[in-house]
């Protein structure tokens, strides 16, 4: 049995189709979705994608569920799905059976993209130019502060930013983001950094169980000067987080993944963040037939 999990939280923005899938009136499964004409997209106003499974499904039913949903969205009118696999630092157990199913489907490779991810009970030294930052900053006496708003931020740092440097919004507006705060309090924290009281430098942090993800990095024109963005994620990874098992600075990908921000990626690289990947895939729907003949 499906049901469509209408979400909310973008929904001015996308179409939804998403299900649920139950086993005697429990839910099992979840694969949050939105479509474009004859499309299916593993949610594009969400940053990890993927189904979402109840830990005790093993292999042969996660077959099964992912066939039926397949199958639903082709009785649905639906003729092509493109998913995004969850990268697998964010899984509380080993949970590689979508990758299984992308081959078995015959999927196609669309994007790949990197992020750049520290283990944080393995942590390695920073380089030259993190430490000298981290020394600039506390001859400026700069201070972090978690903070409760975000209006600041985005307003005088984050969006100009992101308009100057990319002709592009946040993902998030400054409404969807306050909406998540009010929702999830302990999972979505601002920490900003002040210089003479003036905000200079923030992020914008998602935490899960496993991971903390800056979601949003930025900082004014003097942040190489006084070193903010370095003394800011210090203390996040040498004091808010440290107990964390991953932290995630995100991707410096563009082109679908193809080109890489040089510089940005320099800069995660110098705490001693290093690579993994996050898989985009198309799937013709029809091929969920395939499915048919895997289990012997």
């Amino acid at each position: 049995m499906f049901n469509r999990h209408f979400m909310d939280y973008h929904k001015d923005r996308f179409q939804d189709a998403s299900v649920m899938v139950f086993k005697n009136d429990r839910v099992v499964a979840l694969f949050p979705a939105n479509y474009v004409n004859q499309t299916i997209y593993s949610h594009q106003g969400l940053t990890y994608g993927g189904i979402i499974l109840n830990s005790k499904l093993k292999l042969q039913v996660v077959i099964e569920i992912f066939k039926l949903v397949l199958e639903y969205y082709q009785n649905q009118g639906f003729t092509d799905l493109e998913i995004k696999i969850m990268p697998n630092i964010y899984s509380d157990l080993p949970s590689d059976e979508l990758l299984y199913l992308a081959f078995l489907l015959d999927a196609k490779l669309i994007k790949r993209d990197t992020l750049s991810v520290i283990k944080l009970d393995n942590r390695l030294k920073y380089n030259k130019d993190r430490r000298d930052g981290v020394k600039r900053a506390e001859k400026h006496n700069l201070i972090i502060k978690e903070d409760d708003e975000f209006d600041t931020f985005w307003n005088t740092i984050l969006i100009p930013n992101l308009q100057g440097k990319h002709n592009v919004k946040p993902v998030h507006s400054l409404d969807e983001i306050k909406l998540l705060k009010q929702r999830f309090p302990s999972n979505i924290k601002q920490y900003n950094v002040y210089h003479n009281d003036k905000l200079v430098a923030g992020t914008t942090i998602f935490i899960t169980k496993n991971v903390a993800h800056s979601q949003y990095i930025s900082a004014n024109t003097d942040k190489n000067s006084l070193g903010s963005l370095d003394y800011l994620h210090d203390y996040l990874l040498s004091k808010v987080f440290k107990d964390k098992r991953y932290f995630d600075f995100g991707i410096s990908n563009e082109n679908q993944g193809r080109k890489i921000n040089s510089g940005l990626q320099y800069w995660k690289e110098g705490f001693g963040a290093r690579t993994i990947v996050q898989d985009f895939y198309a799937i013709p729907i029809a091929n969920f037939k395939m499915l048919d003949s895997v289990l012997l």
